[in-house]
């Protein structure tokens, strides 16, 4: 590969690290043919796109954006792969590789997670897959919030309709009583 085609390469990935808010960067050195097929495969049908890239290309793309993100240099070595998540499936990739190891048949540990980054958050080490893997969107954050927004209202509204009529009802046994 000549200089500027790795100038081009790098401008390339920093377009798509701005496109995708959400990276996941992972070890899959040692899978063999059939496994890193089946890996693609499967992100395939979640929308997930994932491409195996030079570690010091994606360091410099990553030295390109806004974002100081120096924390995820040191992960950068052996065999890398980037899956690239939108930010409607933010946890998918996690999910993905979770799922992947304990498929039929999977033993190993591949494809172990290096980094992620999460918006502008980065977490390292392939700990943190768990808590990456329980993310939730920013849609079902919004859900949640404006769930919990319309609770006490609806809970309000009931209390005064279901006040309303025993009211109603109390007035109208005292004007029965008056009457009688």
């Amino acid at each position: 590969m000549t200089k500027e085609e790795k100038i081009e390469l790098v401008k390339e990935l920093t377009e798509k690290f701005k496109t995708y808010p959400n990276l996941y960067i992972a070890d899959t050195g040692g899978m063999t043919v059939a496994e890193s097929n089946e890996l693609r495969k499967v992100c395939f049908e979640k929308n997930i796109k994932v491409q195996m890239i030079k570690n010091t290309l994606i360091k410099k793309a990553l030295g390109n954006l806004d974002v100081d993100f120096s924390e995820v240099y040191p992960s950068l070595k052996k065999t890398s792969s980037v899956f690239f998540a939108t930010e409607e499936n933010p946890n998918v990739p996690a999910k993905i590789i979770k799922e992947f190891r304990k498929g039929p048949g999977k033993d190993k540990e591949l494809p172990i997670l290096k980094a992620a980054i999460i918006e502008t958050s980065v977490f390292t080490g392939d700990d943190q897959l768990e808590a990456l893997s329980n993310l939730k969107s920013k849609n079902e954050l919004i859900g949640e919030v404006i769930t919990i927004l319309q609770s006490p209202a609806k809970n309000v509204v009931s209390a005064l309709q279901s006040g309303g009529s025993t009211l109603a009802g109390l007035i109208k046994t005292l004007q029965e009583r008056e009457e009688a």
